[in-house]
């Protein structure tokens, strides 16, 4: 009789701004043991890691200053293992956000700007900040060439946003989906094993969960490749 194979360790970062409940929840949903924390040795332990994030962006970067965990995030990161950040935890990645004045970890280049859409544009309709609500997500791969986390989620999907700042990778490369909200918008970010959404997934039904899903089978093969 086989064995049945271990479950991922997944931790969900607990730096007090985050809808961390939900995510873990849709983690554990979809087969990880999951460890909600604020600890870094529980992070730099575990096969794979989430960042998730409501909020302002000096508030979470104060928070992990506190906790002490902005260099072993740094140095999860290095280590390649996958880490998915979403919403705050995908703008904190940056090194500079219009949103605060502490700078954020560093890990994908570029900045964090603020919409410039609320006034009107050309006789266009008004748009409002913050983007909230259900949009549309192109992926700037087909299926076969994308990492594995987006993989299998059709391209134009709904997901769903609430962020009143955008982030401007300097890199094109590492854009991996975009959205429209007056103008073209990173809605998401791969470097790496390091991935990245501006929406939420956890508020963002089957497709969402596919996301969760897609990243817990990844982290368990990945945590296989290196114990092999």
């Amino acid at each position: 009789m086989s064995q049945q194979a271990p479950k991922p360790r997944i931790v969900v970062i607990n730096h007090q701004a985050a809808n961390i409940h939900s995510v873990g929840k849709a983690l554990e949903r979809c087969g990880a043991d999951v460890e909600i924390t604020d600890s870094a040795g529980a992070l730099l332990a575990a096969d794979g890691a989430v960042l998730p994030g409501v909020g302002a962006s000096d508030a979470a970067m104060r928070a992990l200053g506190e906790l002490a965990l902005i260099e072993p995030i740094r140095e999860f990161v290095r280590s390649g293992r996958p880490m998915l950040s979403v919403c705050l935890g995908m703008q904190i990645l940056f090194p500079e956000s219009d949103e605060g004045d502490l700078p954020g970890l560093g890990l994908v280049d570029g900045r964090v700007a603020r919409f410039d859409v609320d006034g009107p544009k050309g006789g266009a309709p008004r748009l409002k900040v913050p983007h909230m609500g259900w949009n549309t997500v192109r992926f700037t791969a087909p299926d076969a060439e994308r990492h594995p986390v987006f993989r299998g989620i059709p391209d134009g999907s709904y997901f769903y946003f609430v962020h009143s700042y955008l982030c401007l990778p300097s890199n094109p490369g590492d854009i991996a989906a975009t959205t429209d909200y007056g103008g073209t918008v990173c809605a998401a970010v791969v470097k790496g094993e390091l991935i990245a959404t501006q929406f939420h997934p956890e508020k963002s039904a089957e497709l969402g969960l596919r996301i969760y899903a897609n990243f817990v089978r990844h982290v368990a093969e990945t945590a296989a490749t290196r114990v092999a």
